[in-house]
């Protein structure tokens, strides 16, 4: 993904400050305006000062704009950085798990660390051989080449009620262990499912997927994403 005409590249930026605009980026999307210092320390695993720093830097490099106590916002050159390096991170997931075998729990990881040093050569050349995918082994959406992003209305399967429909869209790769956990069972994006019915109280989702019955507790079905079936 090119830098826009006249503006800094990935390559300008140091890795910890990619970091952050991915990070910011990922919680704008979750619809937060300003996003607070403690929601980005705990995204990151730092320490709220140094997450408070950082914000500052960020500021000062004109990728976002930091607000005392009310949070920080991403600026247009600060969302094309993230969005370059969310390109580069999700093809790279994509080109691991396709071409070389590598499990959808390991990934993530993986890219990373790559992440930061693919050249938009390389970028461009994983793109074509992939056949320029849209969306990586999780289901989430990879920016095309200028930035954009194609955006899926989707819900968390705990959102659901007993006879929703659906289609698993997006799992969140946060968590290995969850990953494992629904390979074990055959479950990956692209399937349809149902609600059959949900205990009370808080107990399990029960959801017809795959010709089978899984028992989903809210955290896991907090994971997944669904988009209504056309």
């Amino acid at each position: 993904m090119a830098a826009a005409k006249g503006g800094p590249a990935q390559a300008d930026f140091s890795e910890a400050v990619q970091d952050y605009a991915k990070a910011i980026y990922a919680l704008e999307e979750r619809g937060e305006a300003a996003v607070a210092t403690h929601a980005l320390a705990e995204r990151l695993g730092v320490t709220a000062g140094s997450a408070s720093g950082m914000m500052k830097k960020l500021d000062e490099l004109g990728l976002a704009r930091h607000t005392p106590y009310r949070g920080i916002e991403l600026t247009e050159e600060g969302r094309r950085l993230a969005l370059e390096v969310i390109r580069h991170h999700r093809l790279l997931e994509r080109y691991l798990s396709e071409e070389l075998g590598v499990p959808w729990d390991r990934v993530h990881a993986e890219a990373e660390v790559l992440e930061h040093v693919l050249s938009e050569d390389l970028e461009e050349r994983i793109a074509a051989k992939l056949g320029d995918p849209k969306v990586d082994p999780h289901g989430d959406p990879i920016p095309d080449p200028h930035g954009k992003v194609e955006a899926t209305v989707t819900r968390a399967l705990a959102e659901l009620e007993p006879g929703d429909k659906g289609v698993l869209t997006r799992v969140s790769d946060s968590d290995p262990r969850k990953l494992r956990y629904l390979t074990e069972r055959g479950i990956a994006p692209g399937m349809t499912l149902e609600v059959a019915r949900r205990e009370p109280f808080g107990g399990p989702l029960t959801v017809r997927l795959g010709g089978c019955e899984h028992a989903f507790g809210d955290e896991l079905a907090r994971a997944l994403r669904v988009a209504p079936r056309s």
